[in-house]
């Protein structure tokens, strides 16, 4: 049974990116659908320039794509980061990752629009992680509980700092920072795509091919240790390669929430607790979930509904009904 979930968790990004090429204010057949991908791929069909394939090509497809891998990077740094601090309850966002973005953000459009926002976003991102890292270094080794306290500290900071600029700056400007801090795939093209894809990959790969350490720290310190592994030396790593993934998902659509901290949970009640699978699928799920909230936020309504918004309708009471179901059982306990 284990083993028909996995296949379809692993599935599920095609089928429903499939079925959200043709879903929009501009009705596409899945016919046409499937001729405008195969004539871009292997020039099957000569369909010429009809409107159809702009839509697809240039619009749905790499907004499908983008919220597929910003859906990846989320909910695998996720599933990362609960396993190295053993506690459900982190998400990508503990270490201030989308407070720094967010500030990072909210200085470009207000004060300094001559640099690329996704630059900015990406560098305070990474400058929170940092800070949060040294503050729980001030006591000598870097353990769990400091490293997470730090990042509520430094989170606080920058979420300060945030209302800060909206107080200050232009109204019209407040605008697009308000608007951004919801998180949109609406301003999604090629090269959003190709600057998301690089970013993810470079933070996601590393993880994936350590992945069964995360089985080893996931049992305890003391454990771990004395099994060979060398626990802070691997923490910074998972950390490092978490944050950047998140900052670049961040730094092209805005804050997102709860995706890291529901979908994990769910792949690992459907397939259980061994990373060496929980990762891959928590990958592909995270995907899913992405496309599919993505679809509903511009389907919904004659327009764009920010997709930050139905993952905080839909993540809260999703997540209630998964602890009454057995979070306590998928954890071990």
């Amino acid at each position: 049974m284990k083993t028909i979930k996995a296949i379809l968790i692993l599935l599920s990004p095609l089928l429903i990116g499939w079925f959200a090429l043709f879903l929009g204010a501009y009705g596409v057949t899945p016919g046409m659908v499937l001729k405008i991908l195969l004539n871009e791929t292997l020039h099957v069909f000569d369909i010429g320039d009809i409107p159809e394939k702009a839509i697809i090509i240039d619009i749905r497809l790499p907004r499908v794509i983008l919220a597929g891998l910003v859906g990846a990077a989320l909910s695998g740094a996720g599933v990362t980061l609960q396993g190295i601090f053993r506690n459900p309850l982190v998400d990508p966002f503990i270490l201030g990752v989308s407070a720094g973005a967010a500030f990072g953000c909210a200085i470009t459009i207000g004060f300094l629009s001559y640099l690329p926002i996704q630059f900015m976003a990406f560098v305070f991102a990474v400058a929170s992680v940092v800070i949060s890292y040294t503050v729980a270094r001030t006591q000598g080794e870097v353990s769990r509980l400091p490293l997470i306290l730090s990042g509520v500290i430094v989170s606080a900071f920058f979420t300060a700092m945030v209302s800060i600029v909206k107080f200050l700056v232009d109204p019209h400007k407040l605008q697009s920072i308000v608007y951004w801090l919801m998180g949109s795939f609406s301003l999604a093209d090629w090269n959003t795509v190709k600057v998301a894809g690089i970013g993810v990959f470079a933070g996601i790969f590393p993880i994936f091919l350590m992945r069964w350490r995360l089985n080893v720290m996931s049992m305890g310190e003391e454990e771990a240790k004395s099994l060979g592994v060398n626990i802070s030396r691997d923490r910074i790593l998972f950390i490092g390669f978490s944050t950047l993934a998140v900052a670049v998902a961040t730094s092209v659509t805005g804050i997102i929430g709860w995706v890291g901290l529901m979908v994990p949970h769910l792949v690992r009640m459907l397939t259980g607790p061994d990373h060496k699978t929980l990762l891959p699928l928590s990958l592909t799920a995270g995907a899913s979930f992405m496309i599919l909230a993505d679809t509903v936020s511009r389907t919904l309504t004659s327009f764009d509904i920010p997709v930050g918004i139905i993952t905080a309708i839909t993540g809260a009471p999703f997540f209630i009904y998964l602890m009454k179901r057995g979070g306590k059982e998928a954890w071990g306990k």
